[in-house]
């Protein structure tokens, strides 16, 4: 099972960026925990960019068993993000670090929720495990 975690806009930033809502661990460390945690092949994909996303998206969506997306600030902004998505056959599941419907009222909405197997937010990094397993869960 190939399974590949999609980061957008400012996710480089993890370990540096509000730890008080982020945390102190960079992706990097974290992402190295989760490939020693999972008989799966993981990669693991970040761009600030819109259409680097939709790109890689559409380059992997056909061809693994899931993608894990945290589309960042795109989440609430980008019907480029939700149309890539409804394109492909890979289930995808939306992921957040933090609780977005306990935070500003703009992160309420997501634009990428709806054509998404599920979500998973507000478990720190731990959402992206959940992501994981819920995943392997629907392979199996």
């Amino acid at each position: 099972m190939k399974l590949v975690i999609i980061n957008g806009p400012n996710l480089n930033l993890l370990g540096k960026r509000e730890p008080g809502i982020y945390g102190n661990t960079t992706f990097e460390k974290y992402f190295d925990e989760l490939t020693s945690r999972f008989d799966v092949e993981l990669e693991y994909f970040q761009s600030n960019s819109e259409g680097s996303l939709v790109d890689k998206i559409q380059e992997v969506g056909f061809s693994v068993q899931g993608i894990i997306i945290n589309a960042g600030a795109y989440t609430h902004t980008s019907v480029a993000l939700a149309d890539a998505i409804r394109a492909i056959d890979a289930p995808v599941i939306e992921v957040h670090i933090s609780n977005t419907a306990a935070r500003e009222s703009f992160r309420h909405h997501s634009f990428i929720s709806p054509v998404c197997l599920g979500t998973i937010t507000g478990f720190g990094l731990n959402s992206y495990e959940l992501a994981i397993r819920a995943l392997i869960m629907k392979g199996e």
